[in-house]
């Protein structure tokens, strides 16, 4: 069930929208918090402006969620060719106890 969750970052509140689980919600809020914060004392003493560092998050969060992505596309053909050979070798050994 979709509900308004309000949460500040940089001290700016914003309204969101979403059904995702509390925990979730939680977990996300952290991490984009936390990415902002750094990313905003990035620039030395006088940090960044809040609209640099939402791009440097975002471009940050993407940038890992590529390479999770890509982490994932390998990962998933290494277990599809490891499942692959397990049938091949379940299918010989039926055939030789024939």
């Amino acid at each position: 069930m979709e509900r308004l969750v309000k949460f500040e970052v940089l001290g700016q509140e914003f309204p969101l929208y979403t059904d995702a689980p509390e925990e979730d919600v939680q977990e996300i809020l952290h991490l984009v918090k936390t990415q902002l914060e750094e990313a905003s004392q990035g620039g030395g003493s006088r940090g960044l402006p809040a609209n640099k560092a939402a791009i440097l998050t975002s471009l940050n969060m993407a940038s890992q969620y590529v390479r999770l992505k890509r982490e994932f596309a390998e990962y998933r053909q290494l277990v599809e060719s490891s499942f692959a050979r397990l049938a091949d070798r379940i299918e010989e050994t039926a055939v030789a106890t024939e």
